[in-house]
């Protein structure tokens, strides 16, 4: 099912990165956002976003054998997210340790009330942590094979994944990111109600009328 156009409502986006909480956060904003964010500052010969980034780890990660229900859905919802601060913090190079400190501390920041705001834990443990890193690498040299390198193999310092990554427009991959956010995060019925009442810009769940 295509998610619903957001064209119908403006996108309700939290723009000060010092201030964003849990219940600023509107998923549909993000996916958009995302979705116009070039991976690697633009750095490829086709334009790929961190939106479909995101899909494509969040997909590879479910389809992992060795992890249970519940690990495979949260750990694939982490991926998901995983580069959320980058929507906040995009093009803004820091120029000293303390700008990368401050900015170390706005991303962690940005994680915890994206995490929160999605119902999950704001930190993974150690094991599903490193295992999100090595299918993040993975995918950045499956990335660099097909959208920077021009070729299938050289130039590749880490396994890359067996599936092709190809360019989408910035509303396909926005579409597809919000289509697994909300596959992924609607598993609990209570932790979707909410999900959609804090992309409401109004606040309200929708239940009234």
């Amino acid at each position: 099912m295509t998610p619903k156009s957001t064209a119908q409502r403006p996108l309700n986006w939290p723009d000060d990165p010092e201030t964003v909480t849990a219940a600023d956060i509107d998923f549909e904003a993000l996916a958009h956002v995302l979705a116009n964010t070039c991976r690697r500052g633009g750095c490829c010969r086709q334009y790929h976003s961190v939106a479909a980034h995101a899909v494509v780890v969040s997909e590879e990660i479910e389809a992992l054998d060795g992890l249970g229900d519940e690990d495979r859905r949260t750990l694939a919802l982490h991926a998901l997210l995983a580069n959320a601060p980058s929507a906040w913090l995009r093009g803004r190079l820091p120029d000293s340790q303390r700008a990368a400190e401050r900015s170390g501390r706005l991303a962690t920041g940005i994680e915890v009330a994206v995490r929160e705001a999605a119902g999950l834990d704001a930190v993974l443990d150690e094991d599903h942590g490193e295992l999100l890193r090595f299918v993040t690498r993975m995918a950045a040299s499956a990335e660099r094979r097909d959208l920077l390198d021009g070729n299938a193999a050289s130039g590749v310092a880490f396994p890359p994944l067996k599936r092709r990554i190809r360019s989408i427009p910035p509303d396909k991959a926005a579409e597809a990111w919000l289509a697994r956010f909300r596959a992924l995060a609607g598993a609990d019925e209570e932790r979707q109600r909410r999900i959609v009442a804090v992309a409401r810009p109004d606040g309200s769940d929708g239940d009234e009328g």
